[in-house]
């Protein structure tokens, strides 16, 4: 693949960066207690991502399936005569040219199929907290490989009570999700028509 390539595609796919979290205040002078809130983690306590920086597994399990057809016909036919009296010079206009009538007809049909599935698991970070227990979670992942490099990015928001006890959503549960999946590499441009097929298959009327 060419640089200009790889730098146009890089353009289009926005890198998504990790949202950390805070940094830790400084320790507090020794107060002689052995409580220390910033350290204090219960015993029972809920260890589900409430916070901005928290890690949230994304369960992929999109499965889309579409179809559609629809057909048409219609016909229409007429036809028309005229009797005119046997007189001269009436009667020396053939009958052929008294008569008409017309014949219209149509049909047609079309169909139309589509099929997608994604399944995977993501693990993205809370970028922010909203009112309501919402949280907004992004992330990517990138896998570079002997033939190229494919990236998948997830934006999206989930509810807080939907986390399960491994912090894991399936992606069924993420609100406005935006799912990017795609790749860079010899297979990715093996299976991408050219650019000047791409032209003439745009401006062809036929």
């Amino acid at each position: 693949m060419s640089d200009l390539a790889f730098l146009l595609l890089a353009a289009r796919v926005a890198v998504i960066t990790p949202t950390l979290p805070p940094a830790l205040p400084p320790p507090e002078p020794p107060t002689g207690s052995l409580y220390n809130p910033h350290n204090f983690h219960p015993l029972l306590g809920d260890r589900r991502a409430r916070r901005v920086g928290d890690l949230v597994t994304i369960r992929l399990v999109e499965r889309t399936t579409a179809s559609k057809s629809a057909s048409a016909e219609s016909s229409r036919e007429s036809d028309n005569s005229f009797r005119l009296p046997q007189v001269f010079p009436l009667s020396r206009i053939p009958a052929q040219a008294l008569g008409g009538g017309s014949n219209q007809g149509f049909s047609g049909s079309g169909s139309a199929e589509q099929s997608n599935e994604l399944f995977g698991e993501l693990t993205v970070t809370v970028a922010e907290v909203l009112p309501g227990g919402v949280l907004r979670v992004a992330g990517e992942k990138r896998l570079m490989l002997n033939r190229g490099e494919e990236h998948l990015q997830l934006t999206g928001y989930i509810r807080a009570d939907d986390l399960g006890f491994d912090n894991s959503v399936p992606s069924t549960r993420v609100a406005d999700a935006r799912i990017r999946f795609g790749g860079t590499g010899q297979v990715a441009d093996n299976s991408r028509q050219g650019w000047l097929a791409r032209f003439f298959a745009r401006i062809m009327p036929f």
